[in-house]
Formats: structure tokens, sequence, C-alpha cells
């Protein structure tokens, strides 16, 4: 079984998996990283917030290549974003070259209010994020609403919106945990 947890930037996904992590015996692979480190390898960025601000085209051809590696693995929670903010608009976190050698059979979107988004980010002095309005939050959240349907229509896959509320990360994972045993 293939997994996809996704939320935007800041909505607690890292704490929320680490929880799940320790309650199931999936292995858990960051998207985002495995590309970094793909494109580190071929001197294409130096940090991981580079990505985004690769071309598309070099950012699609990366998106590949990660995909074709987790579809390999079996029993995977793979961490992810539904849509990622770049200069020229919103790009597929997951498009159909992506879906396809994943075969995702379940989707779960992180969700937290906007607020309280912003004020995890600018209290994670480990990455170097884009300054976002309240506004640019919630119209991510929505676009990520959007693809994951969209995603979900494609694949089959059931598509779960859990509300990650501040200090509640353990009973969020044990939430997400119930409905992978289902």
């Amino acid at each position: 079984m293939r997994v996809v947890i996704a939320g935007v930037a800041g909505v607690g996904k890292s704490t929320v998996l680490k929880s799940v992590e320790k309650l199931t015996s999936y292995d858990i692979i960051n998207f985002g990283t495995l590309m970094f480190e793909m494109a580190k390898e071929i001197k294409l960025v130096e940090s991981r917030d580079e990505i985004r601000k690769l071309s598309v085209d070099t950012q699609i051809n990366l998106q590949k290549k990660a995909a074709s590696a987790i579809g390999k693995i079996e029993d995977v929670i793979i961490d992810t974003h539904m849509a990622i903010k770049g200069p020229r608009g919103f790009l597929p976190g997951l498009p159909e070259w992506v879906i396809r050698e994943l075969k995702v059979s379940a989707f779960f979107l992180l969700e937290a209010e906007p607020e309280e988004i912003r004020k995890r980010r600018n209290n994670d002095p480990s990455r170097t994020r884009d300054e976002e309005t309240i506004e640019d939050i919630t119209t991510h959240q929505s676009v990520n609403r959007s693809f994951a349907v969209s995603y979900s229509v494609y694949t089959g896959a059931t598509v779960s919106f859990i509300n990650n509320l501040p200090g509640l990360a353990d009973q969020v994972a044990e939430k997400i945990v119930e409905r992978l045993s289902k």
C-alpha cells in the first residue's frame, strides 16, 4: 500500500509523521527530500528550498525520477505536497506521470488555520520560505483540496481531510493510522 500525506509548508506534516512512524511499520519517504538529493547530486541546487525555483521542466524531470524510485517500494507513506507554489503559479505535486508510478491507495491532506500555519513557519528556522499572507495560505490550501480530489478521481484512492490542531499531533497520527487499518 502506498499512501500520500500532504499539506502546505508549516501545516505540521513532519511532526505528525514522526508520530505515525512510531505507530506503523510503513517506510516514510519525503518526496521533496528525495528530489533534493537527486538535484544536489547533479549540482542543480544547494538547498532544498531552491527546488521550487528551478525551471518547470527541471522540476518535472526530478519528479519523474523520484516517483520511479518510490514506486518500487511497498508499504510506504509519501510525505509530499499536493501543489507547489512557484514563481509562475501552482505546479501539481503529483501530476499524472507521478501518480501512475506511485499507485497511491489513499491520500491524507493535513490542514490547519492559516494563522497557525504562518506562526509555525515563523518559528521554523530550519527552512527558507517565501513570505505569504494569510490569504496566500488560504488559497494554497484551497488549491491543495482541489488537487487532492482530482488525484483521487484519477487513481480511485480515498481522500481524507484532517485538521491538525496545535498540540494534537499524536491524536492526528492515531486518526491516520486508524484509517489505514480499515
